[in-house]
């Protein structure tokens, strides 16, 4: 007997499986260009946020491309959520509400995680070495170019990429 696996437990996902395994439970929205809807895989029971959007292409690829891709990811629900999307009480457009990992399709037709917290991540480090950069400037061109001085700088430092690992 084959054993179910949830799809949250997979590192790469091929879209068969996922057109396998889903079935939409509601839709939430939708137009031209975006598709909101819960869906619910069939053998495990797990709940996902689904979100399609559809981008043209300015440079089409080619003469048989029209110029259009679809793109598609799916987040996880906890009950809770299933049922805020449902009644309207929580909002769901991405990217604001889309704070946890989820799936996201590639190239290659399989659909891999993706972390936003990453992104988020990365931003704030780049803000902190800016602020660094210019702290350093700053001295560099002052001149308390002393032992004391530099004593003040490091501090000054410290607390700043101390204030990074607080938040």
């Amino acid at each position: 007997m084959n054993e179910v696996h949830s799809l949250q437990e997979m590192k790469r996902i091929p879209s068969e499986l996922l057109q396998e395994r889903l079935e939409v439970v509601k839709q939430l929205s939708a137009d031209e260009l975006e598709l909101y809807e819960i869906s619910k895989d069939k053998l495990t029971g797990d709940h996902y946020l689904h979100y399609a959007y559809l981008h043209k292409q300015v440079a089409a690829l080619g003469p048989e491309s029209n110029g259009v891709e679809t793109f598609h990811q799916l987040m996880p629900l906890e009950s809770d959520d299933v049922l805020a999307y449902i009644f309207g009480e929580q909002e769901f457009a991405y990217p604001a509400a889309w704070k946890r990992s989820f799936l996201r399709n590639g190239p290659d037709g399989d659909y891999v995680w993706f972390d936003p917290e990453y992104t988020h991540d990365e931003e704030n480090s780049e803000a902190i070495a800016n602020e660094l950069r210019e702290q350093l400037l700053r001295f560099k061109q002052s001149s308390e170019l002393t032992p004391e001085g530099v004593s003040k700088l490091l501090q000054d430092l410290d607390r700043t990429r101390d204030r990074d690992h607080s938040e």
